[in-house]
């Protein structure tokens, strides 16, 4: 299947982009075989019928005016185990959010796609689930999906249009000059860190409070180390080793006894403990930047994401193996992409008119959270 039909097609075969944060679906337990029926019980058990699955009614977003419909976040939600709904939902709509801004920036620009390369995309896919083992009709697959043909037709639009706009702008100069700046995200260099999420929402007042705080936590966790190290014995003391091991080891001890404390992210139980992640596709631009901007067992400044303030500690650094720009092109692209989406989100973001509506609650919750 072309490049260009994947992120559409992905609704209709079930594997649609999905929120980061959220977890994977238990694994289910392993299936014990039911115990012989009793003599006089029927042969064919008495089987419950489902109701069958609603399609979600009204409008979930707006944003410039545009509507994001209720469905267009159940088609991703209905992925995650109805007990993660709550926190999915505010996610996959954030997205969802995003793309419309992203697309109403193309339209702005007059990026637009080919009908003919629409046709041909959705005629692919078509063949693609004709040709599946076993074989999907393309209309069943979309009503399932609960996806009109309509609709699945402006998500391949929507897409092209995407994929247009980057291979307009990803030149061999820009890739190049990506590469050539971001030299740890490619040669595998990786970073272990612990943080300190707060969430104060966009109060200015609240902001200012918690910026205020994670300072404050900063100066304290470093208050503490500078202690330890004065509380050494005059020969621990003379020795530079022992002391910049002693400062280590009260600056994680303190900064990760203030994570469980105050932090609102669930590494909270580990004392803010994210193990490695590599420069870029792991978290936020934001958060990456600042935490490979530091050594091991320093702090950041106060870090603020879409998901609220961070501070950070670094408490490890795993040096990577240098590559040449041929190597890993593709992997540049990819990157020089996701920053190019995250530039478009940023000049749209700020001057958006976004309108939201309350979550609804859906049947397959209500049972979910139901106690016996």
């Amino acid at each position: 299947m072309r490049r260009f039909t994947r992120g559409a097609a992905a609704l209709v075969l079930g594997t649609a982009f999905t929120a980061s944060a959220v977890g994977q679906a238990p694994v289910a337990p392993p299936v014990t075989p039911p115990p012989p029926p009793a003599a006089n019980a029927p042969l064919v058990p008495a089987v419950t019928p489902q109701a069958p699955e609603v399609r979600p009614t009204g409008v979930a977003a707006t944003v410039n005016g545009q509507p994001i419909q209720e469905v267009e976040v159940y088609r991703q939600l209905k992925q995650f185990p109805p007990h993660t709904w709550e926190m999915a939902r505010k996610e996959i709509l954030a997205h969802l959010i995003e793309n419309l801004l992203i697309d109403q920036y193309l339209t702005a620009i007059k990026v637009a796609a080919d009908p003919k390369d629409v046709d041909g995309a959705i005629a692919e896919m078509k063949a693609e689930l004709a040709t599946a083992k076993p074989p999907k009709d393309y209309v069943k697959e979309l009503a399932a999906m609960m996806i009109t043909e309509a609709e699945f037709r402006e998500a391949v639009v929507a897409q092209m249009k995407w994929e247009k706009f980057v291979k307009q702008q990803a030149t061999d100069v820009e890739l190049k000059k990506t590469f050539d700046g971001s030299p740890d995200v490619f040669d595998g260099t990786l970073v272990r860190a612990r943080h300190i999420l707060l969430t104060p929402g966009s109060d200015p007042a609240k902001v200012k409070e918690a910026e205020g705080k994670l300072r404050g936590i900063k100066q304290l966790v470093e208050q503490e180390a500078a202690k330890a190290v004065a509380a050494l014995s005059p020969q621990q003391a003379a020795d530079p080793l022992v002391r910049e091991q002693t400062r280590i080891a009260e600056i994680e001890k303190a900064f990760s006894t203030c994570a469980k404390e105050y932090s609102v992210c669930p590494s909270k139980k580990e004392g803010g403990d994210l193990n490695y992640f590599p420069r870029s596709g792991a978290m936020v631009e934001p958060f990456a930047k600042a935490a490979y901007s530091v050594k091991p067992f320093e702090m950041t400044e106060v870090v603020t994401t879409e998901f609220g303030l961070h501070l950070i500690l670094v408490t490890a650094r795993k040096q990577g193996t240098p590559k040449r720009f041929e190597e890993v092109k593709e992997d540049v692209r990819l990157l020089y992409q996701m920053r190019l989406r995250e530039a478009v989100i940023a000049q749209m973001k700020p001057t958006a008119k976004l309108s939201m509506s309350p979550a609804p609650t859906y049947p397959q919750q209500t049972a979910a959270t139901a106690k016996p």
